[in-house]
């Protein structure tokens, strides 16, 4: 009532200070901030609680936890949440009453692949939400572990390419890694018994069932089947790789360190539970649902990175992954969990986090038995640091002492020992902070520094169906290695493991769209198609023949939907560009690169057309009714807070940020249309590397206040920049490149676009003509950089100026309609002096601009300027049309002692004449320059 009361002052009194001078106002006002801080605490204090009975609310914003508990008794729209609080799970199945109407029984689970479980019971979503989160949280668990039971009972009594398609896609991958487990224990017990060939007949068996998924691979498949077959394919080709090792190492008992360095599964038949051991270090599987996602390829590196961090849990520390980018540090850490049927949370570490931030996360942690991998860890603040070690050690502790409930921070907290605390750093990069001792000491160490990028390859190639894996993966990485070698150094070039997969997939899409066709052509023309956008001009011809060398007596056309080309075309020509074969082929290369990866940076100079493609590509996929999306923001206009948000440290209340409000919009958008965020605007260490997990494998938003936004599918984040020169090589690593080189548009498109605007047909042709005679001549003698200038102008500024000064001029007044071809010269030849010699440099030793007057009228003869000065003392006359000297044009000075000192001070001369004429056309005009 107080707050009605007080609004309804303003209305019936418009005079601000009136309005806010009235008696009583202000302590009110005080009595009203009060109540509210203290509805704000009892509020924070009933969340809390529900955090504490379903700790997963501990990963959401409150603003998505009081929309949970507002829809608690509708499962329905609380299921709309479950992608937030499950790995990946985000929907659910619901028993339909005798009206065809949903109940509150849930029967079965959808994954984000549309992979559907049926529940081995069905369960209750009535009630409280937090309890029957809880109870849906036990079915899904349950659920894992019956279907994996089931499952690794059918194995023996089915043929292996049908059971593969009778169960969910991580009952599959863990049944069949503990068949593996047993199929080595049986063949090292024949060893054992005298059969030597034991294990060789196991390795062909690997080989055989392999080569049986490959051809299943392309085959007719669903994209979940083909997603379940290719994971398999991954983690069989390491099971056979391990294999060999042992055969060729001659390892003939269980106990030598090749086979118990592996991550070994079993099931224990006496208490129903899969364990996964290594070394000395067993670990219960978790049966978080995990759905139908691509497994990592595992190589030597990474069954190193496995003993180091499962040996950091058996020992109750923390793990801690560094190396350079794109070397596999977060997402092992992440497929060990996945290995282990862990939910892993993934945050971004930034600047914005404080204490309570990162107290809040392990307080998650410790109740739900989660692993937490905190990705640039060292980008935290030290101070923060500090705390953080504090933090981890009462968890860590608790741990040690095998407690149920343990005292986090003055808290008394429930614990799950299943918990783990990963952290990886890139040393050395802008932005960070060195550890402090006592927070080091609780994590053991892992380098990560060179990843096998020939074995990955293969593998991978294996997963997406080539049967020559192992040749193509040596061409492959040695193509490469000669790129990092012989190809100049640019910012924008990256040639790490980021980019090898994206140049598989492609290439795996290309192999099921034509599998007939040869597996060299294929992987030729994925190689060359997906990085010729990103080649500057002058390595071109390199690259072209490194491929050549590679892949000889191949001449493979890229593959072109010519449909798709045609529409482009259409809409480039509706926006009144020119749809000239270059710049269409940028929009096409941005429209494929968009398919393959979610984050894209489009590069070039200045006026080289970066706005120009993105425009024409947004107005295809409108023409072709698909509704797309687009939300612009330069990220340098606001701070680092503004951009991303920010938790007040007095009152812990949170204000959202511009882009993390964008993308929360977009990722609400309910259509599936492509959806950009384009950032315009340099790219700097300190806000872009906050998007880190946004724009790798995991594509979600983190935030200081533990929100996570995901990156829908239709998602795409576009960064429109000049240059990569502050970009660390985390962030190059991370996205597609599109190169706009500046000689893929030139001038003539610009120039070709503004004379179509023209009304008038004669002086469409002249202008033609004038451009052709004057323009190559004038952009090759500015290249040359025979003349300095005041500061550095692109050509294509060049071009501009020239536009804009012949739209100033080019006036019915001074050119009417039957204007002969001479007087266009002349206002044209008048606008290029001053477009391409108006930014020149004088000083005492040296007049450019009498040295560019010189050059001119020696090159050009047709238009004659006056004998005397230069060609920048003269202009022309509207009623004679001739030079005249400017200084025919200066005003008489007067002294009018009615006027302002300031304005009285002002002198009226020839320079201040020349240099004011145009932009006072220009706004009589309304006509930017």
């Amino acid at each position: 009532m107080y707050s009605q009361a007080m609004m309804a002052i303003p209305v019936k009194t418009p005079n601000v200070l009136e309005a806010t001078n009235k008696k009583g106002l202000f302590e009110d006002l005080e009595r009203l901030q009060k109540r509210l801080s203290l509805c704000e605490k009892a509020l924070a204090d009933y969340l809390e609680t529900k955090r504490l009975a379903f700790p997963r609310f501990y990963f959401v914003s409150s603003a998505d936890l009081l929309d949970i508990l507002s829809n608690g008794n509708d499962p329905v729209q609380v299921s709309n949440h479950l992608a937030k609080l499950f790995d990946n799970m985000c929907a659910l199945e619901f028993q339909k009453d005798s009206n065809n109407q949903a109940t509150k029984i849930a029967v079965g689970m959808y994954s984000k692949e549309k992979e559907f479980v049926k529940f081995d019971q069905s369960c209750d979503c009535d009630g409280q939400v937090e309890f029957w989160l809880n109870r849906l949280l036990d079915r899904m668990r349950a659920t894992v572990r019956h279907e994996m039971s089931e499952a690794v009972i059918a194995y023996e009594e089915k043929p292996r390419d049908r059971w593969i398609f009778d169960y969910p896609a991580q009952v599959i991958l863990t049944s069949t890694q503990i068949w593996w487990t047993t199929e080595v224990g049986i063949a090292f017990k024949r060893l054992e018994e005298g059969f030597e060939n034991a294990m060789k007949n196991f390795n062909k068996k690997q080989v055989s069932q392999l080569n049986a998924q490959i051809h299943l691979l392309v085959g007719n498949l669903s994209a979940g089947d083909r997603q379940k077959i290719m994971t398999v394919c991954t983690i069989d080709v390491h099971a056979r790789d391990v294999v060999e090792k042992i055969i060729t190492t001659k390892v003939d008992n269980e106990q030598a360190f090749t086979w118990q360095s592996q991550l070994r599964h079993r099931w224990d038949d006496n208490n129903g539970h899969c364990f996964a051991n290594i070394c000395d270090a067993q670990f219960r599987y978790c049966y978080e649902y995990l759905g139908n996602t691509p497994r990592l390829v595992i190589t030597p590196l990474t069954d190193r990175c496995y003993i180091t961090l499962t040996q950091s849990l058996h020992l109750i520390m923390g793990g801690a992954p560094a190396g350079p980018a794109g070397t596999g540090k977060t997402e092992t850490t992440k497929d060990l969990g996945r290995a282990l049927g862990i939910m892993v949370y993934v945050f971004n570490c930034s600047e914005q986090m404080d204490y309570k931030s990162c107290g809040d996360i392990f307080k998650g942690l410790a109740q739900t038995g989660a692993w937490g991998c905190f990705d640039e860890f060292n980008r935290i603040s030290v101070e923060v640091l500090s705390v953080v070690a504090v933090q981890v050690k009462a968890v860590q502790d608790a741990i040690r002492d095998k407690k149920k409930k343990f005292n986090f921070l003055g808290e008394i907290i429930s614990l799950e020992p299943s918990v783990g605390m990963f952290i990886t750093m890139n040393p050395g990069y802008a932005g960070r902070t060195e550890l402090p001792e006592n927070l080091k000491a609780r994590f053991r160490p892992c380098a990560m520094v060179v990843p096998d990028f020939e074995l990955i390859c293969e593998i991978m190639l294996v997963a997406e169906g080539f049967l020559q894996a192992r040749i193509l993966a040596r061409k492959f990485i040695t193509l490469y290695t000669l790129c990092k070698e012989l190809l100049s150094k640019q910012d924008h070039y990256d040639w790490g493991l980021r980019a090898i997969k994206s140049v598989l997939v492609v290439a795996g899409s290309l192999k099921r769209s034509d599998p007939k066709k040869a597996e060299g052509e294929i992987l030729m023309r994925a190689l060359r198609d997906f990085n010729v956008p990103k080649i500057v001009t002058d390595d071109m011809p390199v690259f072209l023949g490194l491929i050549g060398d590679l892949f000889p007596a191949m001449d493979v056309p890229r593959k072109q939907d010519l449909d798709f080309e045609n529409v482009v075309r259409k809409s480039v020509l509706g926006l009144k560009l020119q749809a000239e074969d270059n710049f269409v082929l940028k929009v096409v290369q941005l429209h494929e690169l968009l398919q393959v990866r979610h984050s894209v940076f489009v590069i070039g100079n200045a006026g080289t057309g970066k706005s120009q493609v993105l425009l024409s590509l947004n107005k295809t996929y409108h023409d072709m009714k698909l509704r797309p999306v687009t939300v612009d923001l330069d990220p340098k206009a606001v701070t680092c807070d503004e951009l991303f948000g920010i938790i007040n440290p007095a009152t812990r209340e949170w204000k959202d940020g511009l882009f993390s409000t964008v993308m929360r919009d977009l990722a609400n958008v309910s259509h599936d249309g492509p959806k950009w965020i384009i950032l315009d605007g340099d790219i700097d260490p300190m806000w872009i590397e906050s998007l880190n997990t946004v724009m790798d494998d995991n594509k979600v938003l983190t935030l200081a206040s533990n929100e996570r936004i995901p990156l829908n599918p239709t998602m795409r984040l576009v960064f429109e920049i000049s240059h990569l020169r502050t970009a660390t090589p985390a962030t190059v690593s991370r996205a597609g490149i599109l190169y706009i080189n500046p000689t893929d548009l030139g001038w003539n498109p610009i120039v070709t676009s503004w004379i179509e605007q023209r009304t008038v047909q004669t002086q469409r042709a002249n202008l033609h003509m004038l451009f052709q005679k004057y323009l190559p001549t004038c952009l090759a003698h500015a290249r040359s950089a025979s003349f300095k200038k005041i500061a550095p102008v692109a050509e294509c500024s060049l071009v501009q100026t020239i536009l804009y000064l012949n739209e100033v001029l080019m006036t019915p007044e001074n050119l009417p309609t039957d204007s002969s071809k001479e007087l266009h010269e002349l206002y044209f030849v008048f606008a290029a002096v001053w477009a391409f010699g108006g930014a020149l440099f004088q000083d005492q030793l040296v007049d450019y601009r009498v040295e560019f007057s010189k050059w001119w009228v020696n090159e050009f003869k047709a238009i004659k300027f006056p004998s005397q000065g230069t060609v920048f003392d003269y202009c022309i006359d509207p009623e004679s049309k001739k030079f005249v000297s400017w200084a025919d044009r200066v005003p008489k000075f007067e002294l009018d002692p009615d006027l302002p000192l300031q304005v009285r001070n002002l002198s009226f001369n020839v320079p201040n004449e020349n240099h004011t004429h145009v932009p006072k056309e220009a706004v009589q005009l309304q006509i930017r320059i």
